[in-house]
């Protein structure tokens, strides 16, 4: 029990809202080990740490704080052990590789398939970094990204008391859509959007301030918007006087389970950031059951904190994401065509692309300007895959893998092997795939019932015996024009119901006037990206006539 002697400092005592919580001065680069509850921070902040964990133990308080604070630190070294390893040699193909192989000492006499080692018994109930395949496991996800721009992402989540477990950047605001314009803007014009940017973030986004996109990855939803509201009430819309459960009941039982609280300034930027159970996460990732927040994941983002078991899912997401998008491509493809396909997949279904409120040309942006990212990001389970391979001179090239020349590939439409890639894709995904043919097929429900036990079974004890049978087969021989439909067909379907409910819960979470202030700028971005496409097509049709004009004139020479 706590001395009644400080009761009356709790009760009275002042609280200065500007305090620095343990989070905020835990130095990402300090060590791990956590103050004693004797230091002169917690004499100082006993208060402040009693309130917010509704104790009146002084030593729990302390405990629960410097918990979190070492957690949040070792995630966030995680993270950058990753990035760092993923920068150490960016300019080796093998080196590229050696980050999806069975062992973190790969050689050059390591095998293709020794790589796929990992997949033959997926085990998602871990917790610690070390319990990962090997060492440089899922490296492949950390982007090599600008050192400064990454430190200023880096410090965001640290603003945050309330823990965050698992942490990215995503979007237009991290990685540019267009090419640089070498448009110079005004510090006015600068601070419309980030009223104190830091140096890197004005050079990173290259004249075109905008927004910056983060996902929390949490482990308690109503503890940590409980925690979150003390501290940054203002980041709320008016739901959040009714308190953190009705919060939380709002993000997680409606939509994708994503609570966003967009434009809000942190340390002088402009971001929304969505906060996610990690559950939730996880769930999607290898089950794809509504797509959300795995589509994010489908193309290059920035981790700012890891987690063990979401780095593995993340990882499991992205060989889902190549093989669907395998269904959906002719025998020989481009990688433009091979990243559209990927990028794509979240936007199926989307109501904001069937409304003037994204830009049409949004995938071929995403990619045209981030070819080398893609490449970096899929390589790794390119080459993995028996089935699929680089058919390029270009891909023999020294250095070829940040070239941004888009490359030839080509596919083996073996129904056997095709069979097997469907019967790897995600459980929920793949049940609808299946409910579709079922019916295209005619197939009586009794014994539609016994193979999906059986494939239930067989999920059960190993991935390894996940091969295709006669079904899966069936259904990769299909007539490829068709195969694309039912696989779009689902898709859209998986997508469209969350992320409609997604978008129509925005005013109640973010507040009518900042939902129309999102929805404006969509328009605006609608607007150009049209605007662009006319300019463009008129511009080809503009060359023909020219070069008739020329070639006349000649002839009458």
């Amino acid at each position: 029990m706590a001395s009644r002697g400080v009761l009356p400092q709790i009760l009275t005592g002042r609280l200065n809202p500007r305090a620095p919580s343990l989070l905020a001065r835990a130095s990402p680069f300090r060590s791990q080990s956590a103050l004693p509850p004797s230091s002169l921070y917690y004499q100082r902040h006993t208060p402040l740490l009693r309130r917010r964990y509704a104790t009146a133990r002084e030593n729990n308080g302390a405990a629960v704080q410097a918990k979190d604070a070492k957690e949040n630190v070792e995630h966030e070294d995680a993270a950058n052990a990753a990035a760092d390893a993923a920068s150490k040699d960016t300019k080796s193909k093998q080196a590229v590789l050696n980050e999806a192989s069975s062992s973190s000492a790969s050689s050059s006499t390591t095998t293709l398939h020794e790589t796929n080692d990992w997949e033959t018994n997926v085990n998602l109930n871990i917790d610690s970094f070390k319990q990962l395949p090997h060492a440089n496991f899922g490296v492949n996800q950390f982007i090599p990204f600008d050192p400064e721009f990454r430190e200023v992402l880096k410090q965001i989540p640290w603003e945050f008391r309330a823990p965050i477990r698992y942490a990215f950047a995503y979007g237009s605001g991290v990685f540019p859509q267009s090419k640089s314009s070498g448009k110079v803007i005004t510090d006015e014009e600068l601070r419309k959007i980030h009223p104190k940017a830091p140096e890197g973030v004005k050079r990173a986004q290259d004249g075109t301030p905008k927004m910056i996109d983060f996902i929390f990855g949490v482990t308690h939803t109503q503890h940590w918007h409980s925690l979150n509201m003390k501290q940054h009430r203002e980041h709320y819309s008016a739901l959040a006087s009714l308190g953190s459960g009705a919060v939380s009941y709002v993000q997680d039982k409606m939509g994708a389970g994503v609570y966003f609280n967009p434009y809000v300034v942190v340390n002088g930027i402009l971001i929304k950031y969505g906060v996610v159970q990690l559950d939730t996460l996880e769930r999607d990732l290898t089950q794809w059951d509504t797509l959300y927040l795995a589509g994010r994941l489908h193309k290059p983002v920035k981790i700012l904190r890891d987690d063990p078991k979401i780095r593995l899912a993340n990882q499991i997401n992205l060989l889902s994401a190549l093989r669907t998008a395998l269904l959906l491509l002719p025998p020989k493809f481009t990688e433009d065509e091979l990243f559209a396909t990927i990028a794509g997949i979240s936007y199926l279904g989307d109501p904001r692309m069937s409304l003037p409120t994204e830009n049409p040309s949004k995938v071929k942006n995403i990619v045209g300007n981030n070819m080398t990212n893609f490449r970096r990001l899929y390589l790794p389970l390119i080459e993995t895959l028996p089935n699929l391979e680089y058919n390029d001179a270009g891909a023999t090239e020294r250095d070829w893998i940040w070239n941004d020349k888009s490359l030839n590939l080509v596919q083996d439409m073996d129904p056997v092997k095709r069979g097997n890639m469907v019967r790897r894709l995600p459980k929920a995904f793949r049940s609808k795939l299946y409910f579709e043919y079922q019916k295209k097929f005619a197939i009586p429900q009794l014994d539609f019932n016994k193979m999906m036990e059986e494939s239930q079974n067989e999920d059960a004890i190993s991935f390894k015996r996940r091969q295709g049978g006669g079904f899966e087969q069936r259904i990769a021989s299909d007539d490829p024009a068709e195969l694309r439909k039912q696989v779009r067909s689902v898709i859209k379907k998986t997508i469209n119901w969350p992320a409609t409910t997604q978008s129509l819960k925005g005013p109640l979470t973010s507040g009518f006037k900042r939902t129309i202030r999102y929805l404006s700028e969509k328009m605006d971005k609608y607007r150009q990206g049209r605007d662009a496409e006319k300019a463009k097509t008129a511009t080809a049709e503009d060359k023909p006539s020219e070069r008739s004009e020329v070639d006349s004139k000649a002839e009458k020479k």
